[in-house]
């Protein structure tokens, strides 16, 4: 081979490897983020669902034919709305009936009695005789039958008014009586909610205590399952944050409103009840989700994403090296972790592909 060719060759070679060398040498691309102060919190994971608060059957208390009804499965009833009205025809006749009895017995009783004139005859009878008898002119045994007289007549007319007062005291009684019939005849929702069952329609005859619908009640109540060993330190009064399943990425706020003490026996999981920040009508039985139950609070805290720990390291760049920090963890969640010390607030760490990051390193730094 001629020398020129071997040269070239040469030359060749220290292109290719000084190419190379300045590929391999190169900085990688790191990701990173800020160490930045903020809120630390110790929440616990639970999942969701939302039901209705009761489902209620419709009753009357007395039977009859169903008038009319405005039920439909589906529509939505208001509290007090009359849900079924049975017919009252026959006791609406009688109360009309007891009604002009009550007038009557009051003209009756206002009117007074046919004996008051007699009685008032005889008082005058009795107070001229006895006049007479101190003027020694009228007998005093004929005074004496006089005076008994009176008094029959005064006890007469007594006992004939309270008869008239009973008489009267037994309309109203039956009237009211009456009017509470024709009132059970209306069946009303005992409160906000959805008709599932419609069970009486308008023409039939319905038993006493007869199961006429069944509602759903428009008062929901957000449940959260947790397991239990998340379950130790959750208490009435706690902050919570919601997000449901079919109401996309959206957050809510909650607080914890009861706690019931007992795990469900078949997955032994605790349930808590929610009060959720959001509008009743948004709340659907059936819905589903997730929740962070707030369990303590750190303000000012350091933080960083979760994904740059490495068990109890993080991976810091500085000047464009990396090096390997031992960190003390607090308080954790689903994105961010507390660090308590080895750290400070602006330094860079690396959150993505930590395995293939070593100390020394050359980096480039991306912040995404």
């Amino acid at each position: 081979m001629k020398t020129s060719s071997v040269l070239k060759l040469l030359a060749l070679l220290a292109l290719a490897g000084a190419a190379a060398f300045a590929l391999l040498a190169r900085p990688v691309v790191a990701t990173v983020a800020a160490v930045r102060r903020g809120a630390a919190v110790n929440a616990v994971p639970a999942t969701v669902s939302v039901r209705a608060d009761r489902t209620m059957e419709l009753r009357g208390e007395i039977g009859g034919r169903v008038r009319s009804s405005p039920l439909a499965v589906g529509a939505r009833v208001r509290a007090g709305e009359v849900a079924v009205q049975l017919d009252d025809a026959d006791l609406l006749s009688e109360l009309r009936r007891l009604t002009d009895e009550r007038d009557a017995a009051r003209k009756r009783l206002s009117a007074g009695s046919a004996s008051e004139p007699a009685l008032a005859t005889a008082r005058e009878e009795l107070a001229k005789s006895a006049r007479q008898a101190d003027a020694g002119t009228f007998p005093k045994a004929d005074l004496e039958k006089l005076r008994r007289n009176v008094q029959q007549l005064e006890t007469a007319l007594a006992l004939e008014k309270i008869d008239r007062e009973a008489a009267l005291a037994d309309l109203e009684s039956r009237l009211q009586a009456q009017q509470g019939l024709i009132e059970k005849m209306r069946i009303t929702a005992p409160e906000d909610g959805q008709v599932m069952v419609v069970l009486a329609r308008p023409g039939d005859l319905v038993a006493p205590g007869a199961t006429l619908a069944t509602l759903l009640s428009a008062a929901h109540v957000v449940e959260a399952s947790l397991s239990e060993e998340n379950f130790a330190g959750v208490t009435a009064g706690q902050r919570a944050t919601v997000t449901f399943l079919g109401l996309g990425a959206e957050k809510f706020e909650a607080t914890v409103a009861a706690v019931l003490p007992t795990a469900d026996p078949a997955t032994q999981r605790y349930t808590v009840r929610l009060d959720v920040k959001i509008a009743p009508e948004r709340l659907v039985p059936g819905l589903s989700g997730e929740a962070s139950v707030i369990l303590g609070e750190h303000a000012g805290a350091l933080l960083v994403p979760r994904r740059a720990l490495s068990g109890d390291t993080v991976l810091v760049v500085k000047d464009g090296r990396v090096g390997r920090r031992q960190v003390t963890r607090g308080f954790a969640t689903m994105l961010d972790a507390e660090l308590l010390g080895g750290v400070a607030a602006g330094e860079l760490v690396i959150v993505e592909r930590l395995e293939t990051f070593h100390a020394g390193d050359l980096v480039r730094v991306s912040q995404p």
